[in-house]
């Protein structure tokens, strides 16, 4: 690589908006591995400004560090990541995101329901659970996350099923 295929850790920062100190911490868990100079100064290949975009998209969507570490850990060590390289990770993150949405799209409709009801029909409010018996199920709330409180579960014969109004 050319001398001017490096950047300096300042330049980094400037290209990416990022401070210094949050390029050394993602250095720190391996999102990006400089070499050194022989002065000892941190030297970053430009491909790391990619690198470090898609940290900050992913941490916006709300993914953790160790997410992101293990995505970008299927991009190829030495090179620049390619057009095909993006697009491969981009579609398994976009699946992620689908189910993302999905699922917080389902909690935002049955909050609607439960803001609303200010708790005044316990017979089919989905936090009621009498005697505990979406333990069956799981644990959370599962009938927030969309359980079926009249479903029976698989170990229980049907007339054990739980009623809502009980």
């Amino acid at each position: 690589m050319r001398a001017s295929d490096w950047l300096s850790i300042g330049q980094l920062a400037e290209r990416t908006g990022l401070s210094v100190s949050a390029i050394r911490f993602y250095e720190t868990k391996g999102l990006v591995t400089p070499l050194r100079s022989p002065g000892g100064n941190r030297r970053f290949p430009r491909s790391d400004i990619r690198r470090l975009s898609f940290v900050m998209v992913a941490q916006q969507f709300g993914y953790s560090i160790y997410d992101i570490a293990a995505t970008l850990e299927s991009l190829p060590a030495g090179r620049a990541p390619t057009k095909r390289d993006w697009t491969r990770i981009s579609r398994d993150f976009r699946k992620a995101l689908d189910a993302r949405i999905d699922a917080l799209s389902a909690m935002r409709d049955r909050l609607d329901g439960c803001i609303g009801c200010g708790c005044l029909s316990l017979t089919s409010c989905a936090l009621y659970n009498p005697k505990d018996r979406a333990a069956r199920l799981g644990s959370g709330p599962r009938y927030v996350m969309g359980d079926d409180p009249l479903r029976p579960s698989s170990s229980k014969s049907n007339s054990e099923s739980p009623s809502v109004s009980e």
